[in-house]
This record gives C-alpha cells, sequence and structure tokens, in this order.
C-alpha cells in the first residue's frame, strides 16, 4: 500500500500534462501561471498575459495563509 500511494504525485503530475495536452488539441486556451503572471496559451504557442502577479511567495509545511 504504501508503495502505491507513493505513486500518487507521479501520477496526478502526468494527468495533469495529459490535461493540459488535450485541451490545447482540442482547440481549448489554457491558463498557466510563471512567475510573472497569469497567461492564456493558445494551441498555435501564442501567450496573452491576463494578469501580472507578484513571484510566488515561499511558505513552509503547516503554515497558515490568508489571501486576500
Amino acid at each position: 500500500m504504501d508503495f502505491l500511494e507513493a505513486q500518487i504525485p507521479t501520477l496526478s503530475a502526468a494527468a495533469v500534462d495529459v490535461a493540459y495536452w488535450q485541451a490545447l488539441a482540442s482547440g481549448q486556451r489554457v491558463l498557466i501561471r510563471t512567475e510573472d503572471g497569469i497567461y492564456s496559451v493558445a494551441a498555435d504557442g501564442t501567450r496573452t498575459l491576463v494578469k501580472s502577479a507578484p513571484p510566488p511567495m515561499p511558505i513552509t509545511v503547516g503554515t497558515r495563509v490568508r489571501i486576500p
């Protein structure tokens, strides 16, 4: 059981990658987060800035953060 639970992060990362590419292949746009903002990505690779965002803040496990 421990072995199977250890595979969850890898499987979930793979599922997110597959969903990303399937959405682009079907002609939909996908939102991605980069260091400087949120972008909308089209199937042809063009990126459009949707919103500027501050860089991600490092948070230690167990810390409570209030998001305005």
